[in-house]
């Protein structure tokens, strides 16, 4: 699913436009990136946790050369998917509803 099929199931699940959807999932998406950017974390109970975790730098190697080469240290975003979230998608999905015409 990408992103203009997210908006379109998001925007018939919650009975609002297209427009609306894609204001609402911005807006989640700019809200997530700084809480993660101001090292916090986002916790949804059921769904999962937003979080950053720190990689320290380290000494990689170039696949086609062999060199060596540093890796510097960064600040990666994670996502631990809850208990229901994980529940929901170990069962058997539900069939969809034939639309009516």
């Amino acid at each position: 699913m990408n992103k203009s099929e997210l908006v379109s199931a998001m925007a018939e699940q919650a009975e609002v436009s297209k427009k609306d959807a894609e204001a609402v999932l911005k807006a989640f998406v700019d809200v997530v990136s700084t809480e993660l950017q101001n090292k916090g974390k986002v916790q949804l109970i059921g769904f999962g946790t937003f979080e950053t975790s720190e990689r320290k730098a380290r000494t990689g190697h170039n696949p086609q050369t062999g060199e060596e080469i540093k890796i510097k240290a960064s600040v990666v975003p994670k996502f631990k998917a809850g208990t229901a979230l994980k529940e929901k998608v170990n069962t058997k999905p539900a069939k969809k509803k034939a639309k009516k015409k």
